[in-house]
């Protein structure tokens, strides 16, 4: 694609990227395909191609944001399909990602919009507040219909129960039960915290028996995905830091052999640090932190599990874009679950979103329930036992009308070499 940036503009580190990445695109459309919004929609600026169309003119033109390219940009899912697909290997996350950030110093939003971002930005990474939240939601739950489309939307989306604060996301170490093979840090997360302790327990608990010291570091926390998604780069970049500074800790005090995540959405974002602190004091800790960064299959993988002793279960895999377009982890999740013994199934769309996307099915709940439709429909389509997956945003996108128990992969692996039997699915079948 040929661009007209000026050389003063080009002077901006920013702007560099953005043009190296419109430079690539061919226009071929191949990304069309794959794009859930386009499918949905059927408008071609609901694509990736009709997106970086709109970017390539805000950005060459220096021109405020405006409600037309604003609307379009908003309406993408970040689900990354478009760079699976693409063989001209167009970096189109870095770009909407560069996108979203220039929309939020130029655009201004209404004012509904504006408090809505601002509460989910200042609400969701933090889990104090975040079940403080949900209780207030529970208690509104009565009133739904009295309440503005986008109250409303945020109080169905509580979920119904709460789990107890699990005090094995506190800052300390979990020695290696046997002989020690690695040490890592567990990324325990923020709004998983809240929502499902059940799989930081499992991952702590199959990575001890496996022979590694798991590590959670103090002052870790929020990966600064949610933030970094609605173009709030300040608070983004703030999240990392912490991060990168707590990990750092770690790895001058004893060392680290990985940084294990088991929510693939902050996989993503943590994996991208380097990219984040490219320039700055941050920059060469950063990219080590990007380096160790490891999901939780990834790293199993690298761990001998021995035979696996799993229950004839027929496992449905929901593959999270964040995991399989985001990072490229494919096989390795499948793979553990059929070494493990579970029979693997997959749905006909699972290269397609469940309209989960961090905090998207929140600011655009009708596009994410028709995509979490289309999903669920497909996941019943092979009468699964059970479905795994790698991310708790899908799982609780999913979760509401799947039917089945959904599971996080990491407790269904945790279950079947000696752990005990994901709660989940105690509280579905009642054994």
């Amino acid at each position: 694609m040929k661009t007209n940036f000026t050389p003063e503009q080009l002077k901006d580190p920013g702007l560099q990227r953005a043009n190296a990445i419109l430079r690539t695109c061919v226009h071929c459309g191949f990304c069309i395909a794959t794009c859930p919004t386009y499918q949905v929609l059927g408008d071609e600026l609901d694509s990736p191609r009709g997106r970086i169309y709109l970017i390539k003119d805000m950005l060459e033109n220096n021109r405020a944001a405006d409600e037309r390219t604003v609307k379009h940009i908003d309406r993408c899912l970040s689900c990354l399909a478009c760079m699976t697909t693409c063989p001209s290997g167009v970096h189109y996350m870095h770009l909407v990602d560069h996108a979203r950030e220039y929309i939020e110093k130029t655009y201004r939003r209404p004012l509904a919009d504006r408090l809505l971002r601002w509460v989910l930005a200042q609400v969701l990474p933090y889990p104090g507040r975040f079940r403080v939240a949900i209780l207030g939601a529970w208690v509104a739950r009565p009133f739904r219909r009295l309440l503005p489309r986008r109250l409303a939307v945020l109080v169905a989306f509580a979920p119904a129960s709460l789990p107890p604060v699990s005090r094995n996301d506190d800052a300390q170490v979990f020695r290696a039960i046997g002989k020690r093979v690695k040490r890592v840090a567990l990324m325990t997360g923020c709004a998983q915290k809240a929502l499902n302790t059940d799989i930081n327990d499992a991952t702590i608990r199959i990575l001890r028996r496996h022979g590694c010291e798991v590590v959670v570091a103090k002052g870790a926390g929020c990966c600064g995905a949610l933030s970094h998604h609605m173009g709030k780069s300040g608070d983004s970049h703030r999240a990392a830091a912490r991060n990168i500074r707590a990990w750092k800790a770690e790895i001058d005090a004893e060392g680290l052999d990985a940084i294990v995540i088991n929510t693939s959405g902050c996989g993503t974002t943590v994996k991208d640090y380097g990219h984040m602190f490219v320039d700055g004091d941050l920059a060469a800790d950063a990219a080590k932190v990007a380096a160790l960064a490891r999901d939780i299959s990834e790293l199993l993988t690298e761990l001998d599990l021995g035979a696996g002793n799993a229950p004839a279960l027929r496992v449905a895999y929901h593959a999270a874009c964040s995991l399989q377009h985001g990072q490229q982890v494919k096989a390795a999740p499948k793979n553990l679950l059929r070494a493990a013994g579970f029979e693997v199934v997959e749905p006909a769309d699972s290269h397609l979103c469940c309209g989960s996307a961090g905090t998207y099915n929140l600011l655009q709940p009708e596009i994410a329930g028709e995509l979490q439709a289309r999903k669920v429909e497909t996941l019943a389509a092979v009468a699964p036992d059970v479905i795994a997956a790698g991310n708790i945003g899908c799982m609780m996108q999913i979760g509401t009308d799947a039917g089945v128990p959904i599971v996080h992969t990491v407790e269904l692996l945790d279950w079947a070499s000696g752990g005990p039997k994901p709660p989940a699915m105690f509280r579905v079948d009642g054994q």
